[in-house]
This record gives structure tokens, sequence and C-alpha cells, in this order.
């Protein structure tokens, strides 16, 4: 991918010029992933408006960093933020771009403490998501990618169908969809996996623990794979043992609502908007307030990306941005019902990634 992640780079460092900085400081991790291809707990980037990136990492990463991109010349110090503002100086990069929602106070205070001998002084300034605004937007390769990991979730909620039944436990149930996903070719779980039973159902983000399935409930199952870095999202709710009337009704709604929200997404839709199409027919049948979270969030290489997508969030959905649908309806002491997909908006509509039936499953 060096190609790619050399275009990537191309494409920041013109919204660096457009910003008047000279360079951009970046040292989020995944960012540094996103544009160089290395995983590591230790790296920095520089990227200039006009010249080559240079990477900085620690002695553990950098026979790495010769394999994945061997393009870009690197700096081997355990100091990676401090080690690229002394290149700044010494290029004679006055103004600085750095990410700001990463940096602490503190690393803030220390890097513009650095003494700069044989350069100029270097002036930090907040420049924005920017590479977060790149990553919304994803090519083809890393869609595939993404494919890949919401296949992988699917199979692995069909193999472990049929050890979904009264008598088993939520964490069971947790333990056997993660091994699953492993066993079908997961790098591992793209997230701590939710399962909420019966009246857990009611907590959106329920910790699966102790209680045994029963007849009669309801069990939601929010869970997801990590392959080649890329995180995979999907929630399905099935009934054990034949479904009440009104678990049934809860979820047609949700069903409903969902299917909405996905002939909503496309490009050019403002994201509220989208998020309106299902929270309208959840409202209008009596449960809006029972809708507690927002519709769906972008997915890539974090399993929480930009766009947000809520009756309060801003933003426009564009062609090839992977997110989620995932409306809602929480009803305390009693259960819940939630429906999930991962799919790529897309201009004839959206490609679902995410394929596992959505009829509601009695097991």
């Amino acid at each position: 991918m060096g190609e790619t992640h050399y275009a990537r780079r191309r494409r920041l460092a013109a919204l660096v010029a457009d910003r008047g900085a000279a360079a951009l400081l970046v040292t989020r991790l995944v960012n540094v992933r996103y544009l160089t291809g290395l995983d590591s707990s230790r790296a920095a980037l520089l990227v200039p408006a006009d010249g080559p990136a240079v990477l900085a990492t620690d002695g553990r990463y950098a026979g790495m960093a010769a394999q994945v991109c061997p393009e870009l010349p690197v700096v081997v110090d355990r100091q990676v933020a401090e080690a690229l503002v002394r290149q700044a100086a010494a290029d004679g990069q006055g103004r600085v771009g750095f990410e700001a929602h990463d940096l602490t106070v503190e690393h803030h205070t220390a890097l513009l403490g650095i003494e700069h001998p044989g350069g100029a002084a270097v002036e930090l300034v907040p420049l924005g998501h920017l590479v977060e605004e790149l990553r919304m937007v994803k090519d083809e390769e890393e869609i595939g990618l993404l494919r890949e990991a919401c296949a992988v979730t699917d199979r692995a909620f069909e193999a472990v169908l049929p050890e979904i039944r009264a008598g088993v436990t939520e964490r069971a149930v947790a333990i056997a969809l993660e091994r699953a996903m492993v066993d079908h070719g997961a790098e591992g779980p793209a997230f701590d996996s939710i399962i909420a039973s019966g009246p857990n159902g009611a907590v959106p983000h329920h910790h699966p623990g102790g209680r045994e399935l029963q007849r009669g409930d309801l069990v939601t199952m929010d869970f997801g794979a990590l392959y080649g870095g890329y995180h995979a999202d999907m929630t399905r709710t099935v009934a054990i043992g034949e479904p009440a009337a009104w678990q049934r009704d809860l979820y047609d709604l949700v069903h409903h609502a969902q299917a909405a929200a996905l002939a909503a997404a496309l490009p050019g839709a403002d994201t509220k908007d989208v998020d309106a199409a299902a929270r309208e027919i959840i409202g209008e049948a009596g449960h809006a307030e029972a809708f507690t979270h927002g519709l769906g969030h972008g997915v890539g290489l974090e399993i929480h990306e930009a766009p947000l997508m809520g009756y309060d969030k801003t933003g426009k959905l564009m062609d090839r941005v992977p997110i989620t649908a995932e409306p809602g309806v929480y009803l305390t002491g009693r259960g819940g019902v939630r429906i999930e997909d991962t799919l790529v908006v897309r201009a004839g509509g959206p490609e679902l990634l995410t394929t596992s039936t959505k009829d509601l499953l009695v097991l």
C-alpha cells in the first residue's frame, strides 16, 4: 500500500498548505497508521506542506518501519514528537500544526520548551481534525477490508446461533461469539461484545454477565470482527422461545425504522436527516424517549469515527463513507430491541456489508 499511503500524505499536505502551515505534526497513532501503514504504540509523523514526510518511532519499531514504509526517512527516538519538532526547526518550518485533540496540555507545553540550536523557533498551531476528515471517505481497498471484517462477523453469528438457548449465560454467548470470529479469520473482536438478555436489553451498552437466558427473552447481541485493522459492527436481536405480541411489535417497529434510515443514507444527505428518518417512526409509535442514542457512526480503523449521526449532529454523507445504522428501543424492566448494520454510502443506495438475516429469529 506504499502508493496509497503516499497519496494520502499528499492530500494531507494540500490541506496543511491551505491552512497556512509549513507542516503538520501527527501524533494520533491511528492517524500515523493511516498515513504510513505502521501499526505501533509509539510513533509520530511530520507532514510538510511541501516536501517528504518524516516518521519517528522508537527502536522497537525501527525494523518494522523499514519494512512497512521504506520510502520514509525514520528518526529513531523514544520522544517521537520532540524529535520531529526539532526536525521541523532544523528544516526552517516555523509554523507547525498539531493535533490538539490528541496532544495533552502537558505535552504541548513540553514541546514549546524545546530549544532549537541552529534552527528557528517553531510556532505550534492547532489545525483541527485534518486526518480524520481524510479518513472519513474510504478508498476501495479500505472498503474491501471492511467487507471482509463484516463477512467474518456474519459467519461467526451463523456459527454461534445453535449455542444461543435457555440456560446459557450472557457471558458464555459473548465468549462463543468472540471465539467464532477468531476461528473465522478475525484478528480479534472489534470491541467488547454486548449480550443483553431479557430486562438487561433495556441497557444499550449492557456488559454481559452471569444471567442465564430464559424462554421469553429477547436477546440483543452487538459485536463485530477486527480484520486488517478495520472494524465491523453488527447488532441482531433474537427471541428465546415464541415471543410475546409486544416483543414482535417492538421488533417490527425497529426493523421498519432502520429500513427508513437505510433508504435515507445517500450522498449529500444531512446526517441529522438520516437520524430523523428512523427517529420519527419510533416517535410516532410512542417510544421517542426510549430511543436514547444517535442513529450511528462511521467505522474504519476505529470502531467510532466521523461522521456521527444524531438529532444534534451536523454534517453531510458522502460517497464511500462507511457508517452504521442502529436504531433501538429500550423499555426499562422489560427489555429492548436494536438492529444494526455496517454499510457503505453509495450513489445508487447503501451497500450493506453485514448481511445476516433481520427476520426475528426464534431460537
